[in-house]
């Protein structure tokens, strides 16, 4: 990024200009909440921290680096600013022990009988070691294909059922079987079976030495571009008492490509991939072993959380969360000559948004009922893992909760008709967001594509996993001022060239801030709905977290 802030203040009154003339007159008039309040969120506000946050001087705001101390410092900075009480007893951090490992793999080679096949680190495939360990060292490992790497009895489907793979290396495929047919699992809506993440754990507890997912763009919804740069470099994890043995040595993916070839080398067609999609599929000894050695580096470290909290009037022991990640991916592989991962909408826009939510909250006529929290979560990125610390170690008890509300990667084109309700169907905060919603002359809709699997992937999913009801919406697609063929083709744009890439910089003189304006009023509308009510908003029957929320408030 060539990011250069000499003169970019000077934008800020046209840009507020430009943006409020669009989202003003949508929410201000319609809203129950203090208008300035309202009014306070602005593109003012947005153009000056996610100018900073997304600075070539904060190095791409990964975690363990220089980027950090600079993210972490600003955000509590502003939240002293406003006059926000510390979240965490006298601190405005909540601690989160972590490991850094930096992996780095030989080739990736494969024997058969019928030849030998070399793949190439990046080009091929990528692999990292969640082992804290200096060296891993996987040889000849026999090779299994086990479909999608699946054991979910509740839809009758177990692709290691007889299975026993305890030193071998699984090969699965990404997704579930409801993106293929609709109806298995929940059709086109992916469930957790579907996640990379499910993949990896489920291959640790068959005992697998390693396990390969098969990239393919469309069921995993991002370009190979994506798993190279999230999978190259160090990565972060919670630090475990046993040091990350409980996992598979190698976790890896492999492009398309490769899988073809390596699947030609067994002597299996692509038919072998589409009889896995069907019920009843038996894994596949491919008569292969795999070898791969990585070399590990070790660093332990803390990593933050930022905390900070507005206190109730008549219910502060009642909490409405709100939350954001600061983490991006830091210095990387160069593309263009650019190397620092900027990460300006991914989510230098959600870490602005909470910023702008708690100023409008403190200049409020009426102070919020309920107790307002604000915490700016590290590590999103490496797995959400911030949020997965603050879950299983709650600053605020969790049946005190109300609701979490998740802010992550706000768009850049302007004001949309519609908003997208991520796992829409799941709890009673849908219908806090339609309310919201129209207020402004908008609609809430399910996600677009909801195979993508997106509630799985931002940190509202660990709030959810402990019970609290979440709300996460993303930018909709039915622009305003250019319809909805335009706005898809904005939002996979971004998807394609600059999500997870080096080209996601913040561009104040292009970008249209109205959008990610009238978004964020939206959701600090929802916020002070819910902070001035008695309700406990839940999660809807057939969700699989109303058990775990009713049991939390036992």
């Amino acid at each position: 990024m060539r990011n250069k802030l000499n003169g970019l203040f000077l934008l800020i009154g046209l840009i507020y200009s430009s943006s409020c003339k669009q989202a003003h007159t949508h929410s201000q008039a319609e809203s129950n909440a203090d208008s300035t309040a309202i009014s306070s969120i602005n593109a003012a506000g947005f153009t000056e921290h996610i100018g900073k946050l997304a600075s070539d001087s904060f190095q791409g705001r990964k975690p363990f680096s220089k980027g950090e101390t600079l993210a972490i410092d600003y955000i509590k900075n502003q939240f002293q600013k406003l006059k926000l009480l510390p979240g965490n007893g006298q601190s405005y951090f909540q601690d989160v022990p972590m490991v850094e490992v930096t992996s780095t793999p030989g080739t990736l080679t494969i024997t058969g009988t019928k030849g030998n096949l070399s793949l190439n680190y990046l080009t091929d495939f990528v692999a990292v070691s969640r082992h804290e360990s200096n060296e891993i060292n996987i040889v000849k490992s026999d090779l299994v294909f086990v479909g999608f790497g699946i054991k979910a009895p509740e839809y009758g489907w177990d692709d290691y059922q007889g299975l026993d793979v305890r030193g071998k290396t699984v090969i699965v495929m990404v997704n579930d079987p409801g993106f293929y047919d609709s109806t298995l699992f929940k059709g086109k809506t992916m469930t957790y079976y579907g996640r990379w993440t499910y993949k990896y754990e489920e291959a640790a507890r068959q005992g697998a030495a390693g396990c390969i997912i098969i990239h393919d763009t469309a069921p995993a919804s991002y370009p190979w571009t994506v798993v190279r740069s999230s999978f190259s470099g160090s990565k972060l994890y919670l630090k475990e008492a046993d040091k990350g043995l409980n996992r598979a040595g190698a976790e890896a993916w492999i492009t398309t490509d490769a899988a073809n070839k390596l699947f030609k080398l067994a002597g299996h067609s692509d038919d072998l991939l589409a009889q896995a999609k069907t019920k009843g599929f038996k894994a596949v000894d491919l008569h292969l072993e795999a070898s791969l050695k990585l070399v590990n580096e070790i660093k332990y470290a803390m990593s933050h959380n930022v905390v900070a909290r507005l206190e109730g009037t008549t219910h502060a022991n009642e909490y409405i969360i709100y939350s954001a990640h600061w983490d991006h991916l830091g210095i990387g592989e160069a593309v263009k000559g650019d190397s620092i991962y900027n990460g300006a909408i991914d989510n230098a826009t959600g870490c602005a948004a909470i910023l702008e939510i708690a100023k409008a909250f403190t200049l409020q006529s009426k102070k919020p009922e309920r107790s307002i929290v604000f915490i700016a979560l590290t590590s999103e990125e490496q797995g959400l893992l911030g949020s997965e610390y603050y879950g299983t170690h709650p600053i605020y008890p969790v049946k005190k909760t109300v609701a979490d509300i998740n802010i992550d990667a706000l768009s850049s084109f302007g004001i949309t008709k519609d908003i997208s309700v991520i796992g829409f169907g799941q709890s009673e905060l849908d219908e806090y967001a339609k309310a919201s919603a129209l207020k402004q002359n908008r609609v809430t809709m399910k996600e677009p594509n909801p195979s993508a699997g997106a509630f799985f992937r931002s940190d509202h999913f660990n709030f959810a996993k402990v019970g609290i009801p979440s709300l996460y919406t993303e930018s909709g697609i039915n622009s305003i001022a250019h319809g909805s063929a335009w706005g898809k083709a904005q939002s996979e744009d971004y998807t394609a060239h600059r999500y997870h890439q080096s080209a996601d910089n913040f561009e104040p003189a292009t970008w249209d801030f109205s959008g990610m304006v009238e978004d964020t009023r939206l959701l600090y509308d929802v916020g002070n709905t819910l902070a001035n009510e008695r309700n406990f908003p839940s999660w809807k029957t057939g969700s699989e977290f109303k058990v775990i929320r009713e049991k939390s408030l036992r």
